[in-house]
């Protein structure tokens, strides 16, 4: 699905951002991408949504070098979540959603009845129909990122880049958006999230990607990438990792330790 090999990004007179970066996401993967404030995360899902251009190495989506790939087409294969935040415009939820359909309507053209009916059912899948008419501004925040979410799958792309999707959300609100990125997994999405929870990392994910000043330190399983020496040296932080039963299946929790 992607396929990011030796990239290295920086703007004009601050070097270099990121540096010798590669990862991979596999069909139907669920990567969580860990790091502490200025690893340089969100600097590369711009580069890997074609917002910002690589200096060295490659990206590509498909087997396809993301430059070659129109904008239009490269946003039918990958469809963005950002984090939750309110607008300027008092757009309703339904109005939201149907933007989703751009990648697939012409520039001047406007939605379609069978745009704002994929639009709907988007809504439907996700449990918040009854949000259709209401201002985007005005609904919960956990609400808010359900409706972000139904517009990437309005987009119909097979990729979905998180940008860390659970943020300022109650525990509540954080389980439920868990469970609905764990359900698109299950319908053949790939997903490709930033977290600062490592326990996101042991509940959904099946591959964990470690990154600080640039650079991914550490790649592979969960159970394998996330230990106590590796996330007290990503943060600075002294860390546990303790084991809780649940059924038959131990449950892996990360405790923060202040003393």
């Amino acid at each position: 699905m992607l396929q990011v090999k030796n990239i290295s990004f920086g703007y004009s007179g601050a070097g270099n951002l990121l540096s010798g970066l590669s990862l991979t996401v596999q069909d139907g993967d669920i990567v969580c991408l860990l790091g502490p404030n200025g690893a340089g995360k969100t600097t590369l899902l711009r580069c890997l949504l074609g917002i910002s251009k690589v200096h060295t190495g490659s990206i590509r989506v498909k087997g396809r070098e993301i430059a070659s790939v129109p904008p239009a087409e490269l946003s039918r294969t990958i469809a963005y979540v950002p984090q939750a935040t309110d607008t300027v415009f008092p757009y309703r939820v339904l109005d939201m959603v149907v933007m989703g359909r751009t990648p697939h309507i012409g520039f001047t053209a406007v939605p379609s009845r069978s745009d704002v009916a994929v639009a709907k059912e988007a809504l439907r899948e996700l449990g918040i129909a009854h949000l259709a008419d209401c201002l985007f501004s005005e609904i919960s925040g956990g609400e808010r990122q359900l409706t972000l979410i139904a517009r990437a799958i309005t987009q119909q792309a097979s990729m979905l880049v998180m940008d860390e999707p659970t943020s300022s959300l109650d525990y509540g609100n954080q389980v439920r958006i868990l469970k609905v990125i764990s359900q698109l997994a299950g319908q053949g999405y790939s997903i490709l999230m930033t977290s600062h929870f490592p326990n996101h990392a042991f509940m959904l994910c099946n591959k964990v990607l470690v990154m600080k000043h640039g650079r991914i330190i550490a790649a592979g399983r969960p159970e394998e990438t996330v230990t106590e020496n590796s996330l007290s040296n990503l943060y600075g932080a002294r860390v546990k990792i303790v084991e809780i039963a649940d059924g038959a299946t131990p449950v892996k929790v990360c405790i923060p330790l202040l003393a």
